[in-house]
């Protein structure tokens, strides 16, 4: 190839493959992105200092951060209740004096209801958001935790609606359009398994009946899992090139290895073959603890493992990773975002990338990022992120 464009190299490293020198991608950079108007000045700046950018299909909005989202936390096509539900908000006093928030959905087959503790830095006001993380460790009652529930929850998630899907694709086509003159791969946001069961139910709880009750949380994984893949199905029908998974809940922290074969394999196999069957690959976003589930990776199928980090899996063994992924799966990260780029020096920075390279790098298949994000717009964590980039540049050139 005379001359390779951001996406050939990316497309190459998701195919676990060498590409004419190593690429730079960062999987999410929220500093950067709060400074600007559209995602069209989101990836030209990427580009502008120098980096293999992608562009996110559909784009993010602004809007998705606005309080009333029930979706916090899986970005995409918006998540859509059942019309006939009534959603009701109530404030109630709470031991310590703290007040509780109490979220209820009425529906025609019966309630689900859900409470949470407002604690000081609860961020969503007075409601409280379906998927999304401070849900779970706040929770006082958990919005599905029966068999009953779970006949509610089939009946309480809807698809996109009529409009939702035109505007998705007059976005897709606009950004896809973006993306072709400018070489750049596009990339599919989020499908999502095992992660929405722990918003859902609780990370302990849902440990628990793992064992306790395995056939419920079967049945939960079907609610969820069906939903899920008719809504990568609009994804992929936008002809994207890679269909991004939330994994961060999937990994031996919260199922054992033999749990997560009979869990979540299944559909992870079935996400998959649907991915392929577009054309498209399939990346799993995952940053620690999942070094035993690299087998299972390599039986599903997988494209890209996202997320490999030094400080927030001290257990990662990325050598060990390249040695069974090497030439399969791609791999994508390398460095710690949110201490070593935002908190650490110059000096540390280039030394974690340096160390990244040198494992993860030899046969190509490597994508360096931050992992997951660079949120501070400090002017210690932009010196690191130049120093990042300096960093990379030199080793490509080595």
């Amino acid at each position: 190839m005379g001359s390779w464009s951001p996406r050939d190299r990316l497309l190459a490293a998701w195919s676990g493959k060498p590409a004419d020198r190593l690429p730079c991608s960062f999987m999410i950079f929220g500093a950067l992105r709060r400074q600007c108007r559209t995602a069209e000045e989101y990836v030209t700046r990427q580009l502008d200092l120098g980096l293999d950018a992608f562009v996110e299909i559909p784009p993010r909005s602004p809007l998705l951060l606005r309080p009333e989202t029930i979706s916090y936390d899986l970005y995409g096509l918006p998540v859509r209740l059942n019309p006939a539900a009534k959603v009701t908000d109530a404030l109630e006093p709470g031991s310590g004096g703290r007040p509780l928030l109490r979220r209820t959905y009425g529906l025609p087959s019966g309630t689900l209801t859900t409470v949470v503790e407002e604690t000081e830095d609860w961020p969503h006001g007075n409601r409280i958001p379906l998927f999304d993380d401070y849900v779970i460790p706040r929770g006082k009652k958990r919005l599905v935790a029966t068999r009953t529930d779970l006949k509610l929850l089939r009946e309480l998630l809807a698809d996109p609606t009529t409009d939702d899907l035109r505007e998705f694709r007059e976005s897709a086509a606009r950004m896809k359009s973006f993306a072709a003159d400018r070489g750049l791969a596009t990339v599919g946001e989020w499908g999502v398994l095992f992660d929405a069961a722990n918003w859902l139910c609780g990370m302990e709880e849902l440990a628990e009946q793992a064992i306790e009750d395995p056939g419920c949380v079967e049945e939960l994984l079907d609610v969820i899992g069906t939903w899920n893949l008719r809504r990568e199905a609009i994804l992929l029908e936008a002809g994207i090139d890679l269909l991004t998974r939330r994994s961060w809940y999937e990994t031996v922290d919260f199922l054992s290895p033999v749990s997560y074969r009979r869990f979540v394999l299944p559909w992870l196999k079935r996400e998959v073959a649907q991915a392929h069957a577009a054309g498209a690959k399939l990346g799993c976003i995952t940053t620690s603890a999942y070094t035993p589930l690299l087998d299972a990776y390599l039986e599903a199928g997988i494209d890209v493992l996202i997320g490999q980090d030094p400080i927030q899996d001290a257990r990662a063994d990325f050598a060990l990773a390249k040695r069974k992924l090497g030439g399969k799966v791609g791999l994508w990260g390398g460095v710690n975002g949110f201490v070593t780029v935002e908190q650490g020096t110059p000096d540390q920075v280039g030394a974690a990338v340096d160390a990244a390279v040198k494992v993860l790098a030899p046969g190509g298949g490597f994508i360096l990022s931050p992992v997951d994000n660079v949120r501070e717009d400090s002017p210690r964590a932009m010196t690191n992120v130049d120093a990042f980039i300096a960093a990379w540049k030199a080793c490509r050139q080595g």
